[in-house]
């Protein structure tokens, strides 16, 4: 880039009085930039993935952190942008309230409100510790390390929701994807953020910063072009039979239209597994794929699965389990594992559950039941399941697929990841979408291939590089039979987890920090 160029003459003033102007921001118009900025983010996010719109937003908040006068500003001003920008991440979440509109009604206007409020401290405090550096790069630096400690922080507070972390705007559909994502299986996706948030910072900075930041986009592209090339182990010769249903939550709650969804559920299989031949294949239904059945309990069921896959080396289905016939009781949220007979293997129970969606936390107000999933027992934790013939799985059901480092037994490392999920309740959302990106980014991170089976869309499978090997897109009923590829070696992700980004974080916080102490000591 020539900085004499007459047209970058003209752009670097732009950016510079733009910047200015944010800066000298007072009050509610501070406020209501942040607010505006918070929410141009958030087009960064899956199914859009507009990265320029990161270019816009980080370097703006910045300018608004500068111009505050005090850090309880800093806090304010970080609490809108963060407030607005999950918002607009996680509008579907009122898809789900709708599909018990008659019951919920009330609980509409506020149910996504509710959520940004619980998640945006985690972006406000990271907005008043970036105070504690001086401006230009070191607060920008401090800002991206803040930033991954509180996205650490909300995969373990308040049960939970570590949605659409920024990271998640490099992972583009196709090549591009897998290229800027594939450094993911050493630092994970908090590590992409990390990176997305310090080069989101460029515009605004000076020439120094600039190249810098180019330097270091040209080491990301060859550090994930590399990646993208350590071989695979030997693919075991199987295929995976995903089967995706189409059944609407509505029609999962009434009796008479599940069964009718079982049914189809069973001809598709059977249609599988004629198209699979004589290839030997494994069948995934997705979560609570067999409602109103329940599996483990009902033999005639069972039957009835493995006659409709006749030759399959075995199933994973999902379905609601009864651990005791006590009708006190609680269900788990499960994947049952059924040999060619139909006789149960194992079963996997959910441990992540769903806050207000699969039980309610103790921030309840006064046990209020405010989703109709609540009351399901949440299992012991992560597992491998060594069925006989088949290369050892792990499952992830659903809202498990988006917690980094927590969905594989360390000790008992997997040869494949399978994630079922039921998208129904969101709709034909950027819902869906983000939550495919999740699962794509546990490939990555794990060095495993993972097979998803969804009941509305989108079924996928990717590669241990997070190449995708195909897709059943929303909302259309059928099958999926993909090859199983090959798994990597443990990558440094998988062998060290989140302590990689915290220690990260912790380095280049550090790093922000002495300037300003070699400062104030000068």
């Amino acid at each position: 880039m020539h900085w004499n160029n007459p047209h970058h003459r003209i752009m670097i003033p732009l950016i510079t009085n733009t910047l200015q102007k944010l800066r000298a921001l007072r009050g509610k118009r501070a406020d209501l930039a942040a607010a505006v900025l918070g929410a141009l983010s958030a087009l960064a996010l899956p199914p859009l993935y507009i990265f320029p719109a990161l270019l816009i937003a980080i370097p703006g908040l910045l300018a608004l952190l500068d111009g505050a006068p005090n850090g309880r500003t800093a806090l304010r001003r970080g609490f809108v942008f963060g407030f607005a920008h999950h918002i607009c991440g996680l509008y579907w979440i009122t898809s789900a309230i709708l599909i018990e509109a008659a019951q919920f009604w009330w609980f509409v206007p506020f149910a996504v409100p509710a959520t940004a409020l619980i998640l945006a401290p985690f972006i406000a405090v990271p907005c008043a510790v970036a105070r504690l550096a001086l401006p230009n790069a070191p607060r920008a630096l401090l800002l991206a390390a803040a930033w991954v400690l509180g996205d650490l922080a909300r995969q373990f507070v308040a049960t939970g929701f570590p949605w659409n972390p920024l990271g998640s705007a490099l992972a583009f559909p196709g090549p591009l994807g897998s290229l800027l994502i594939a450094p993911a299986a050493l630092i994970g996706v908090q590590g992409l953020t990390f990176f997305t948030i310090w080069f989101a910072a460029t515009p605004g900075q000076n020439k120094r910063f600039f190249f810098g930041a180019m330097a270091g986009a040209a080491l990301w592209l060859g550090l994930g072009d590399w990646l993208l090339h350590r071989p695979a182990g030997a693919a075991p010769n199987f295929s995976i039979a995903l089967i995706q249903g189409n059944e609407s939550e509505r029609d999962k709650q009434d009796q008479i239209t599940a069964a009718q969804g079982f049914e189809h559920s069973l001809q598709l299989t059977r249609e599988a597994m004629q198209a699979a031949g004589n290839r030997p294949t494994i069948v995934v239904w997705p979560e609570t794929g067999a409602d109103p059945y329940l599996v483990e309990q009902d033999p005639n069921v069972r039957a009835a699965i493995s006659a409709a896959g006749a030759g399959a080396r075995g199933f994973l289905i999902g379905s609601v389990r009864y651990p005791s016939p006590d009708p006190a009781a609680k269900p788990f949220n499960s994947l049952i594992a059924l040999a060619p007979s139909g006789d149960v293997l194992t079963h996997y129970d959910k441990w992540h559950l769903v806050p207000f969606g699969e039980y309610t936390p103790p921030l309840g107000i006064l046990g209020l039941k405010i989703s109709p999933g609540t009351g399901f027992d949440a299992g012991p934790g992560p597992a491998t399941l060594h069925l006989p013939g088949i290369p050892a799985v792990a499952p992830l059901i659903c809202y498990e697929a988006v917690f980094p480092a927590q969905g594989v037994d360390p000790t008992d490392r997997p040869d494949w990841l399978v994630n079922i999920t039921n998208d129904a309740w969101f709709g034909n959302s950027s819902g869906p979408r983000q939550h495919l990106m999740a699962a794509r980014l546990r490939a990555v991170e794990e060095g495993l291939p993972l097979m998803r089976a969804a009941n509305t869309g989108i079924s996928a499978g990717f590669d241990a590089h997070g190449n995708e090997l195909g897709r059943l897109g929303m909302n259309r009923p059928g099958f999926l039979i993909l090859p199983l590829p090959g798994a990597l070696p443990p990558t440094p992700f998988a062998r060290f987890g989140l302590w990689i980004p915290f220690l990260l974080s912790l380095l280049a916080a550090a790093i922000s920090l002495k300037s300003r102490i070699l400062s104030q000591y000068r």
